[in-house]
């Protein structure tokens, strides 16, 4: 067995038990071997391209009479999405007791409602897709919860139970509410560990038993045709009283060894970490760059683009975007800008000061948003997460701003997030230009419900051939942004990135492609004022001649008495450049 393999399970658990967990990895290599395509040969390069975007949602995000949502949702992105986005991550389709699907009860099946196996294929026959891996707990309504409230040996020590009282003051909690859940079991009253609520068991992954079931799982998603992997939560996995229980050596051990396994039997498949933590931690997924995981969420993306466009202001996106640095070829990032959980704000503590986060709550509670809160290890609590849809982050939905406006702003924030560097993730609300649902939140007692609403297809599809409505205005632009970035090797992950400072009111951003062959330069007004494009970017126009892509208008060259770069209010301009030397020009 490679060190790859074995060197993981000796740190987490000694030689003489990683002795015999390896025994019994090598058993179901060889079983799974069977039951999965021949492994493609192994690469160092993330086998990903500017072809790649994810739609984000859920498995009955449209319905239909008649129709299991998922073959809904198989039509209607068969019909509108080809060529569009490249792959689609399904959030949990598994059956659910609580949070939306995240307290799972069983990882192998399908919940009634959404569908089947067979579903999931005709999706895949078109799309690539993602499915999650809901490994730092379980549903108590599962069969491995009720095993062990039975005392069954299978799942007797599969959960973690806390007795006396020690000092748990300094473990780090997602949400507000209790650590601990008393349970009656056949050994009598215990007290399990439940980061994320009194429904949701975290697994115990001190037991080389759960890691093996956990890996049966993932290899089960491989086996039903998934290319990512999104961890999610993963950043919680491994407890140890005394600690904050957050980023342990441990899990990051346990992550390294899932990537083994896959390397071994799917190098094809990648693993996407989804860490809510601030940007330095999340960068601590990527491992030395090969032995983690493969993509991470950019978390500190969604929350600073929202500031910038808020505020007019992109000085605090710009100085963190230039810090980013250049990533190996091996890893990138998923950038996003919404998803079925609200803004997180922790991934941007440090970078924002506490007005500005304080600024970006108080706005999302204006716009009819809700805020999360976290418990602090002295008691406090503290914003945490801003549940809102993105749309209404940054137009108020009451205020009886044109569809128009309201569109061009969304679509520049979208812009942004599709000229950087990564894989872009796009919440299906928000490709759709969904208002938020808050009634609905206020119905369900749940605030992230606010941006999950789900849609009959016979209304979505009226709305969108509503002409100059918001739904209409958004979905064409999306449309075609996402389509031109398809086009340009510029856009491709692994091409180089570098952040220009200029006029506060601008972000922009060269990409450059290996080859040298063309150049784009991304130009995004934040403001709602005209503004002139000056320094950095005028000398970056000194000389060539430049199309924006986005429109077909070119751009002459200052040299030679070409008009000023101007920017309209909220206006973005992607301007391509045909040059045998771009990044040496930037050196």
């Amino acid at each position: 067995m490679n060190n790859a393999l074995l060197h993981p399970l000796q740190c987490l658990y000694g030689l003489t038990t990683a002795a015999d967990v390896a025994a019994q990895l090598a058993v179901l290599l060889e079983r799974w071997h069977l039951r999965l395509p021949p492994a493609g040969p192994s690469r160092r390069d993330l086998p990903v391209s500017q072809h790649d975007a994810l739609l984000i949602t859920y498995a009955d995000q449209l319905s239909r009479p008649g129709q299991s949502p998922l073959a809904v949702l198989a039509e209607f992105s068969a019909h509108h999405l080809k060529g569009v986005v490249s792959g689609i991550h399904l959030l949990p389709f598994y059956p659910w007791s609580s949070d939306d699907g995240f307290s799972v009860k069983d990882f192998r099946a399908i919940a009634p409602g959404n569908g089947t196996w067979e579903d999931i294929a005709c999706l895949r026959s078109d799309f690539e897709l993602m499915f999650d891996a809901v490994f730092n707990h379980v549903s108590v309504q599962g069969a491995w919860f009720q095993g062990f409230l039975a005392g069954d040996p299978r799942h007797r020590d599969f959960f973690i139970t806390v007795p006396g009282d020690p000092d748990l003051s300094q473990v780090v909690r997602p949400r507000a509410l209790p650590l601990l859940t008393e349970f009656p079991t056949a050994a009598g009253p215990k007290r399990v560990w439940t980061t994320f609520s009194a429904d949701q068991a975290d697994l115990n992954f001190h037991q080389p038993a759960v890691l093996l079931a956990v890996l049966e799982a993932l290899l089960f998603y491989v086996s039903q045709g998934a290319r990512f992997i999104r961890l999610d939560a993963v950043a919680f996995l491994w407890k140890e009283i005394g600690t904050n229980c957050l980023h342990r050596p441990q899990t990051h051990l346990l992550i390294q060894w899932l990537r083994a396994v896959l390397d071994e039997l799917a190098p094809q498949v990648l693993l996407i970490t989804e860490t809510n933590v601030p940007h330095r931690d999340n960068l601590s997924y990527f491992g030395d760059g090969t032995n983690e995981a493969q993509l991470v969420y950019n978390f500190a993306l969604p929350p600073l683009v929202l500031h910038s466009l808020q505020s007019g202001n992109a000085e605090k996106l710009t100085r963190w975007a230039k810090s980013l640095g250049t990533l190996p070829t091996s890893v990138t990032f998923f950038n996003f800008l919404a998803s079925h959980d609200g803004i997180g704000l922790n991934p941007v503590r440090g970078i924002l000061t506490e007005a500005e986060i304080g600024a970006l709550v108080n706005r999302t509670l204006e716009h009819g948003g809700f805020i999360s809160y976290k418990h602090q290890p002295d008691g406090s609590q503290v914003p945490y997460e801003m549940n809102i849809s993105y749309l209404d982050a940054l137009s108020h939905p009451t205020a009886g701003e044109p569809p128009e406006q309201a569109a061009r702003k969304f679509l520049t924030a979208h812009a942004i997030l599709l000229s950087l560097q990564g894989v872009p993730g796009i919440y299906f609300h928000s490709l759709f230009g969904s208002r938020g649902d808050r009634a609905g939140a206020l119905a369900s007692g749940i605030s992230r419900r606010i941006n999950r609403e789900k849609l009959a297809l016979t209304r979505l599809e009226a709305e969108l051939t509503d002409l100059g409505s918001l739904r209409d205005h958004v979905w064409k632009g999306m449309h075609h942004l996402l389509q031109i970035r398809r086009a340009y090797s510029a856009f491709s992950p692994r091409a180089a990135q570098v952040v220009l400072a200029d006029d506060p009111r601008l972000f922009a951003v060269w990409r450059l492609p290996a080859d040298g062959q063309e150049r784009i330069l991304c130009l995004h007004n934040v403001s709602a004022q005209s503004v002139q494009a000056t320094g950095p970017i005028l000398e970056a126009m000194a000389s060539t001649t430049s199309l924006d892509v986005l429109t077909g208008q070119w751009h002459g060259p200052a040299s030679s008495g070409g008009s000023p770069v101007t920017l309209a209010a909220y206006q973005t301009l992607w301007l391509w450049q045909a040059t045998s030397g771009a990044s040496k020009k930037l050196d």
